[in-house]
């Protein structure tokens, strides 16, 4: 017997399994991947930062006899009626036809239990959503798809959607099984045809355009309504200096681990940058022009706690926005689905082939009979619970650092566990005063 001590074998870093099977799936079909979620690959977040607690220099706040601020003000530049939300969380933009009607509804439950605003997504305004939510951003959208000047009224604000995180520089597909009867009324496209979204607006070529698409938009909602601008996380200081002169309330930001319905899963895993590196250059475009705070900045992209949501406001957000985070909380990826994530090739926490249709949870589909199985009242008041946890966990924090508001935390709260972290957010890495690119040790 050959008793000689073996080496194990050993994957490539470089062509690992999941390549391989990439490689293999490439080769037999001829088509590239399609799926919804957002980048899946770890990159500096969050987690990589932590907040310095009051002690002597600082002193914190007593939870439960000091009070500690979460509302905030959206679109005091120039709108005559401002949103007021109690929290400074909101719901990204999802769309109908991505998402389905009892979704949409039970995601304006909860926004409007929780006393924040949810938004509409492309493909229009539905009936579950404005009558289930007190405050509601109306999308417009490089696709036109379902847009309206008389919802354009109807709606508390209006977000010009340049960019998505998922996918900046390019559009979204909705696959022909989710393109029913009412979907496809509401796009006035064909029923059953795959379409694809379309990835810059068809009347402007660039930012003086965009100023006057913004007074276009006032003049049709009485100048009553905030103009928000979203962007993907790509050239956070530009985009957002752009935004800013052409007339924006409030600038959205979204950062690579922003989730998409569908799109290419190159697109997802290798376009943008994180959402931890956008904050800061938008911050300082913003400080530049003398219009930090007074043009509100939302941060979204991989937001999931309340730690997040803190340390988001302490590098200069003025609001943060959940998409993922919040269809979880309705019960997306569920393990009760199990059995039946399997039956599809996937497990639950892995589900992302949303624009099959098929979702069991009843979320991410226009399959009638799976989109009963979400109750919209329960799911809402889910939804409520999990930003009550949230608001109340970035409330914790803030009172830690002695901040009798969540927007009084600032950079000097935070110290960075990795010099990539501590380069993006530029604060020192922990156990120094000093961060890469600041000069000096």
């Amino acid at each position: 017997m050959d008793d000689t001590p073996r080496t194990l074998p050993r994957h490539s870093a470089t062509f690992s399994p999941e390549v391989n099977a990439e490689i293999r799936r490439a080769a037999a079909t001829g088509i590239y991947d399609i799926r919804g979620g957002g980048a899946k690959r770890r990159v500096p977040h969050f987690d990589d930062l932590l907040f310095l607690g009051a002690s002597i220099s600082r002193y914190p706040l007593e939870g439960y006899r000091e009070a500690c601020g979460t509302n905030v003000t959206l679109g005091t530049r120039f709108a005559k009626k401002p949103i007021e939300l109690k929290i400074p969380i909101t719901i990204a933009g999802m769309s109908f036809g991505s998402l389905s009607g009892n979704a949409k509804e039970a995601l304006g439950r909860g926004a409007t239990l929780a006393g924040t605003s949810t938004t509409t997504g492309d493909g229009g305004m539905t009936e579950e959503e404005r009558g289930h939510s007190e405050k509601l951003v109306y999308q417009l959208l490089p696709s036109r798809y379902g847009m309206n000047p008389d919802d354009l009224r109807r709606a508390d604000a209006i977000e010009i959607v340049v960019g998505q995180g998922a996918k900046p520089g390019g559009g979204g597909m909705l696959l022909g099984q989710k393109i029913t009867d009412r979907v496809a009324g509401m796009r006035d496209l064909p029923v059953g045809i795959d379409q694809r979204s379309a990835c810059r607006h068809p009347d402007w070529t660039g930012p003086d355009d965009m100023e006057i698409k913004i007074l276009e938009l006032r003049e049709i909602s009485g100048w009553e309504k905030p103009i928000y601008v979203k962007v993907g996380g790509a050239r956070p200081y530009y985009d957002t200096a752009l935004a800013v002169k052409a007339g924006a309330d409030v600038v959205v930001l979204d950062g690579m681990q922003g989730g998409t319905a569908a799109t290419q899963d190159v697109f997802i895993e290798h376009v943008g940058q994180p959402t931890l590196a956008c904050i800061r250059p938008a911050v300082k475009a913003l400080q530049d022009l003398g219009m930090h705070r007074k043009v509100q900045l939302i941060v979204s992209g991989g937001i999931r706690t309340g730690a997040d949501v803190a340390k988001a406001l302490a590098l200069g957000a003025d609001a943060v926005s959940i998409g993922t985070a919040a269809l979880v909380a309705l019960g997306d990826n569920d393990p009760r689905w199990e059995d039946e994530y399997r039956k599809l090739g996937t497990t639950a926490g892995a589900y992302d082939d949303w624009h099959e249709g098929r979702d069991p949870a009843g979320i991410t589909t226009q399959d009638e009979a799976l989109a009963a199985r979400l109750d919209p009242v329960k799911a809402g008041q889910r939804l409520r619970n999990y930003l009550a946890v949230l608001t109340l966990e970035a409330q914790t924090l803030a009172r830690a650092c002695g901040k009798s508001h969540v927007l009084n935390l600032e950079p000097e709260d935070l110290c960075a566990l990795t010099m990539e972290a501590a380069a993006m957010a530029q604060v020192p890495l922990a156990g120094t005063d000093w961060w890469p690119g600041k000069g000096g040790m």
